[in-house]
């Protein structure tokens, strides 16, 4: 079989570090992220090498005209680069490892999940409360037996998805339309991943503590982190209305402009190609801040979020959440689903491929990112694309990911493969 070199990346990262190879290496943490080389972690030496190869390839095929890779084990950053450029075209600025990237749904994990977490921590949030004890505008009696641990883990009964944005704007308006939309099945019953539950978490979060949700997370995990690059509509000079589109922010001369990834020609909605606000139309519709989607950050920033969630919620000596709320938090909640509280976890649909540990968790995002995070052993990997420029309809960096990962990763380690498999 003919590898498609982008789809290779996430084979090789998935099985770097197998779980029988260097069974007796072990590292003190580091408060911080320092760069190492990676046979100082128990990686292979030429493991550079191999992932610059396998982007470089798959960028020139098309996959997407930008992306950035972070890996990181132990505490010890073995890999940090951008590739590619920002823009279909020879004359785009090129991609850094400070180069922001629309998160889409890592906005989900890493701003309201995080926030909620915070909120758990605190007292202020009760996972089995019905969620209008939060919202009770959600009146609707098919609605009143959600709960917050429901749409964390996308079992409240939401349906999937709807174009709300071509006739609503503004929370007031998104929150009745959910409220009047039928729900798609039984609360508890099935999951189905909704954008709606991150919406509503969004808002719960905004409930609580009085503040947006842009605002929350920035005081409370971004400005802590030092993760500069990271936050909702970073055209905008300051906060937008309640009821303005995120095209409001959008500024053509802004000198930002050259540090972010465009995104999607936008033939439905703004009739733009999309550049510095955020490509998920609801998003867009709550004036570019959402539970589900709306956050840009870069490799850089995100792979310290990842290190904090490895430290047991602690990074360069602050502690933003309890090492037990990460564990309870990032674990399958049920033998039904692959879901944990916000994250997802290893199965034979997820983007963690066969060899991850059972005990790992990630998610991704529509524009083409993702994140996977294995505590097991010390490892994270943070891959950021825009393969939707300049349409949705580029497929190619998810082409058959699980079969064409199984085949990299035999070819490629010397260690024996330990595949993961369902609990």
């Amino acid at each position: 079989m003919k590898l498609h070199p982008l789809i290779a990346i996430w084979a090789v990262l998935s099985a770097c570090v197998p779980a029988s190879a260097n069974p007796a290496l072990h590292l003190s943490p580091m408060p911080t992220l320092v760069r190492a080389d990676p046979r100082g972690v128990g990686m292979a030496g030429d493991i550079t090498a191999r992932l610059d190869s396998i982007v470089e390839v798959g960028i020139a095929q098309g996959a997407a005209p930008g992306v950035a890779l972070a890996v990181g084990r132990y505490g010890r950053l073995v890999h940090l680069r951008g590739y590619g450029r920002i823009d279909t075209g020879t004359v785009a600025p090129v991609v850094t490892d400070s180069t922001l990237f629309d998160m889409a749904s890592l906005t989900k994990v890493v701003a309201t999940t995080t926030a909620a977490m915070i909120l758990e921590d605190e007292g202020k949030l009760e996972l089995d409360a019905p969620i209008r004890t939060y919202l009770p505008e959600l009146s609707d009696t098919a609605k009143s037996r959600i709960t917050v641990r429901m749409i964390l883990t996308h079992s409240g009964g939401f349906e999937a998805f709807a174009p709300l944005w071509r006739e609503h704007r503004g929370r007031a308006d998104y929150l009745a339309q959910i409220n009047a939309r039928p729900l798609a099945y039984a609360p508890g019953d099935t999951t189905i991943y909704s954008d709606w539950d991150f919406i509503l978490a969004g808002l719960i979060i905004e409930r609580i503590t009085g503040m947006t949700l842009d605002q929350f997370v920035a005081t409370r995990v971004w400005q802590p982190l030092h993760m500069g690059d990271t936050g909702f509509n970073p055209l905008a000079s300051s906060a937008l209305s309640a009821d303005s589109a995120c095209t409001a922010a959008f500024r053509p001369d802004h000198p930002l402009l050259d540090r972010i990834a465009v995104t999607e020609m936008d033939t439905a909605y703004r009739h733009v190609h999309v550049h510095g606000i955020v490509h998920d139309e609801n998003a867009c519709a709550l004036g570019g801040v959402a539970g589900h989607a709306g956050l840009f950050s870069s490799s850089r920033d995100v792979a310290v979020f990842c290190q904090m969630l490895l430290n047991g919620g602690t990074y360069g000596g602050v502690r933003l959440i309890k090492a037990e709320t990460i564990a309870r938090w990032t674990a399958r909640q049920n033998r039904a689903s692959s879901r944990a509280l916000g994250w997802d976890t290893p199965s034979d649909r997820s983007s963690a491929g066969h060899y991850f540990s059972p005990r790992s968790f990630g998610h991704t995002g529509f524009t083409g990112t993702s994140i996977w995070i294995d505590p097991e052993r010390e490892l994270f990997v943070v891959l950021l694309t825009n393969r939707v420029d300049p349409t949705r309809a580029n497929l190619r960096h998810e082409e058959l990911r699980r079969d064409i990962a199984d085949e990299v990763q035999a070819e490629i380690l010397d260690a024996p493969l330990v595949r993961w498999r369902e609990p």
